[in-house]
Order: structure tokens, then C-alpha cells, then sequence
């Protein structure tokens, strides 16, 4: 028998053991929940009766019993499991009543300012890749609890944690879309209110790369473990299970990414230097394992992508024929590609119009991309718990031919309709315009305090506490006050942002 020694920090999760040449190797935080408290003792003693349990292997695989860790980030104590209610639930009520959730419904999916009360937005996307997500973890929770057993786990609760951080996916996202990041770092680059920052900024490449690069995916962690609920450390203090799997891309924006780096998983960024402590907590209680610039994915955030990928292809698809810019014909044809049965046509024209018929076809769509990426996770399960499964799971489906055919279809004929291209050209105006605004006012505030000028003074009236600071104090550093902005008008709803910006432009006023 080989004995192990474990130290348990005050209360708190983050638990070692001693491993070779004197290295210290976190252990499951479960492990740490049937320990008796500090206040019995500070150094327990654990026998393990099989050495083989931290075989070089064991440390290069990544474990379901760590990766589904219920620690909750930010809390120094485990909860008490509720019998009717798993932690994984409790994740996803947390995120639907936050208001930042809310404010999606107002925030554009494909059709900015749609008029038509039909077509998705990020919130009824978020809901159904959700839906979708739950679906998916279910189906690949079953293989997982009947090969690996991990303790008190369901293949439900795997929907669970998929289908919460499915919720979030996009929570980061600013007005006007994936476009509106483009605003952001456009701004950044090019504003003069911006290039005053630039000199601070460069002092530290990671913060000046936060902005330069700026992604949406990093705002969602930030709103995730800090801006909602600020009071609380780690903000609404999810689970470690669901912000692994929320983060598809699990390493900062500095370094940039290598040019000849083809992996999925380092595409872009999911959290900013603020936040990279916090992460560092979730990557650790979950076991990830590390590598250059960051750590590998979470195994679920291949079916959080997964799922996604699976609703913006074919809902997209679904609502391009709704607003009339796809025939039925075309749209009804490329879904049989992807049932790969042609009765259902047949079942499809039957039905009380196409309306009726493309949701039809949209839904035993989803249903047999949903089946087969259940298959590639299944078949390539090893890889992905060894960190080297480098592809979206879509991808290595049978029906990624049919789908990449919708992708290109979409782009085409809806991503670049031209209503929708002048709105987000317009919207680059409105963020970059209310950036101009606000950060000039809160720079001459942190600069001139009580007496700055009235103009600013009064815009920052307008401003809410937390984009500015602690009692309308700006922060001592560029970094803080730049993020608190950025936070306050990538929050903001398309209408709203197009509305502050007319009025404070002057292009219409209040009551009028």
C-alpha cells in the first residue's frame, strides 16, 4: 500500500495530493466533500490501494468524476445536494432570471431589428440550442455513466450542465450581433478617444489585446462570474461542470493566436485578463489539462458547440423561408439532404401549407443531426478526454456535407441581405458612437474629477453606477474604466442602444 498525504485548506475546494518528486496534484473536489472539516483536524491521512491510480496515463486523461464537479465557483463550502433539484438545475434557473438573459430577447440572432414577430432572436435561439443541448448531454450522459459510473451522477444531470451553459452561450453577445463585436474592435483600433488609451494599455499586451480583440465569448464569462450578482465572488457562482463546459475556447487573448494553429479550440478567447483568475479556479476543480496559452476544452463544450452549430444552421435556414428570402422548394429540398429520407417530402406536402411543412422537416433535422453527433462523441470519447480531439463534432458527422451546403446557402442568400447589412453597418455608428461618448466623459472625470465639465457630468448622469464605479468613482487604471464601459454598452439592447444614440446625437429628443 502506498500512503498519500492530502492537505485541506481552510474551506475551501482546491485540494492536493503529494505525487512525485514532491509535485502537488489536485484531486476531485468531490473528494474533498467527505472529508471532515479543519475544525477535526488539518492534515489527513488517505490510503490508496492501488498505485496505478496516478499512472502517467491517468494524469494525460481528463476524469468525468472531477469534470463534473459541482463546486460552485466562489463558494468556500459545498453545497448539500437537494434531493429534488440537482446543482446543474439550479445553474440553468440562475441564468434565466438574470437580467442579462433577458436582454436578449431584444439582441439580434441573423435579422437585425426584425419586424416580423416570428424570426429568432438571441434569446428564443438561446432557448432552443438549450433545448437542443439537453437532448445531446442526455444522449451522451447514457454512454458516459454506463462505462464510467462517476458517483452520484444521471444521464440527465449531463444534459443539465449542456443545456445551462447552451443557455449562456451568448450572453456576451453585443447589440447588432456578431457584428457589433466587429464595432467594438474596430472602435478600439481606430477611434482617437481610444488611441489616447493606447500608450497605458500596451504596458500590459494581455489587457491591450482584451480590447484590440474583444469577443464577445469573454464577455459572457465576465457576466457570468462578475457582473451579475457583484456582490458575490464568482458573480452568480455556477457550477465548475457548467462554466467548463461554457467556455469553447479556454485560453486568454494574449498571446495571439499562431497563424498556422488550426485548432478549434483556440479560434478565439473565453475570458478577458480580469477574469483569468476566476477561470483558473474552474479549470483546476475541473481538471483540464493544460497546455501552451491556456487549457484543453471541457469534453461538453464540444456538444455545447455542437448544439449550436446545429440550431444556426437549420433555424436559420427555417426562418430565411418564413421572411421570404428562400423558397420552400429549395429550403424543404436541403432538409432532406440532411434526414437522408425522402418520404418525409412526402409527409411534408401533405401538411396544411409550407409553414407548416418546413418546421416539419426543420425538426427531423435537428433530430438526426443530434443522432449522429451523438455517435462521433461516443466513437471518439478517448481523444476528447485526452485533450486531442481538435475538431466541432458537426464536422465528423455524416451530415456535414448536407449542413456546410446550408451554410453556404445562408450566407449567400440571408447573412447578406441588405437590409440587414445597412443595420449593422449603422450599428457600427451607434456603438462606436456611445463609445466615443461615454469613455471620453468617464477619462475627464477620472482626469478632472469634481470639476469637469458640465457636458460630461451630465452624460455620466445617464450612465448606471456600475459602468463608471463605486460610488461614481472612476477607477485608478485605464484597464478597469475601459471594461466597465464596454460592459455597460455591450449589455445594452439593440433598440436601446439605437435609441440613447439618436437622442444623444441629437438626432431626436425625448417626448418627441
Amino acid at each position: 500500500m502506498k500512503r498519500r498525504w492530502i492537505d485541506l485548506s481552510e474551506g475551501d475546494l482546491r485540494t492536493t495530493v503529494a505525487g512525485q518528486n514532491g509535485r502537488r496534484i489536485p484531486i476531485a473536489p468531490g473528494i474533498a466533500t467527505h472529508l471532515p472539516s479543519r475544525s477535526f483536524c488539518t492534515l489527513l491521512r488517505l490510503i490508496f490501494f492501488s498505485p496505478r491510480r496516478s499512472s502517467a496515463r491517468g494524469r494525460r486523461m481528463m476524469q468525468w468524476e472531477r469534470l463534473l464537479s459541482p463546486a460552485r465557483l466562489g463558494k468556500r463550502h459545498a453545497e448539500p445536494l437537494q434531493a429534488l433539484r440537482s446543482p446543474f438545475q439550479r445553474d440553468y434557473d440562475r441564468i434565466v432570471f438574470s437580467s442579462a438573459f433577458r436582454r436578449l430577447q431584444d439582441k439580434t440572432q441573423v435579422f437585425p431589428l426584425a419586424e416580423s414577430d416570428y424570426v429568432r432572436t438571441r434569446l428564443t435561439h438561446s432557448l432552443e440550442a438549450g433545448c437542443v443541448g439537453r437532448s445531446l448531454g442526455t444522449a451522451v450522459g447514457a454512454h458516459i455513466v454506463e462505462k464510467h459510473r462517476p458517483a452520484n451522477i444521471h444521464p440527465s444531470d449531463i444534459g443539465d450542465v449542456v443545456a445551462a451553459a447552451c443557455l449562456a452561450h451568448d450572453i456576451g453577445n453585443p447589440p447588432f450581433g456578431h457584428s457589433g463585436e466587429d464595432a467594438i474592435r474596430h472602435w478600439f483600433v481606430t477611434s482617437p478617444v481610444a488611441r489616447k488609451l493606447h500608450e497605458e494599455l500596451k504596458r500590459i499586451p494581455a489587457k491591450f489585446s482584451d480590447f484590440e480583440r474583444f469577443e464577445g465569448n469573454a464577455q459572457g464569462m465576465r457576466i457570468l462570474t462578475r457582473l451579475q450578482m457583484p456582490d458575490n465572488r464568482g458573480g452568480l457562482q455556477l457550477t465548475c461542470a457548467t462554466l467548463g463546459a461554457f467556455a469553447k475556447y479556454p485560453r486568454p487573448s494574449h498571446p495571439p493566436r499562431d497563424p498556422k494553429d488550426r485548432r478549434a479550440s483556440t479560434k478565439k478567447f473565453s475570458f478577458f485578463d480580469s477574469e483569468a483568475d476566476l477561470f483558473a479556479e474552474v479549470a483546476q476543480h475541473t481538471g483540464l489539462l493544460e497546455r501552451d496559452c491556456g487549457w484543453c476544452r471541457h469534453p461538453l463544450a464540444l456538444v455545447v458547440e455542437a448544439a449550436d452549430d446545429i440550431c444556426y444552421r437549420l433555424v436559420d435556414f427555417e426562418d430565411g423561408v418564413r421572411l421570404g428570402l428562400l423558397p420552400y422548394e429549395e429550403a424543404s429540398l436541403a432538409f432532406a439532404e440532411v434526414i437522408g429520407d425522402p418520404k418525409f417530402l412526402d409527409i411534408a406536402a401533405r401538411m396544411r401549407g409550407n409553414e407548416a411543412g418546413i418546421e416539419f422537416l426543420r425538426a427531423v433535422a435537428v433530430g438526426k443531426a443530434l443522432e449522429q453527433v451523438t455517435q462521433v462523441f461516443v466513437e471518439n470519447e478517448p481523444a476528447i478526454l485526452a485533450g486531442k480531439f481538435e475538431q466541432p463534432l458537426i464536422q465528423c458527422t455524416k451530415v456535414a456535407e448536407p449542413l456546410e451546403s446550408i451554410v453556404a446557402r445562408s450566407r449567400k442568400r440571408l447573412y447578406g441581405n441588405p437590409r440587414g447589412l445597412e443595420i449593422e453597418a449603422a450599428g457600427f455608428e451607434v456603438i462606436g458612437g456611445l463609445l466615443d461618448l461615454f469613455v471620453e466623459a468617464v477619462e475627464a472625470l477620472a482626469r478632472d474629477g469634481k470639476s469637469v465639465a458640465p457636458r460630461w457630468r451630465n452624460l455620466l448622469q445617464l450612465a448606471p453606477e456600475p459602468s463608471i464605479g463605486p460610488n461614481r468613482t472612476p477607477a485608478s487604471d485605464v484597464y478597469t474604466r475601459l471594461l466597465r464601459m464596454t460592459d455597460y454598452v455591450s449589455g445594452m439592447t439593440d433598440s436601446y442602444a439605437v435609441g440613447l444614440y439618436r437622442k444623444l446625437r441629437g438626432i431626436s429628443l425625448p417626448g418627441r
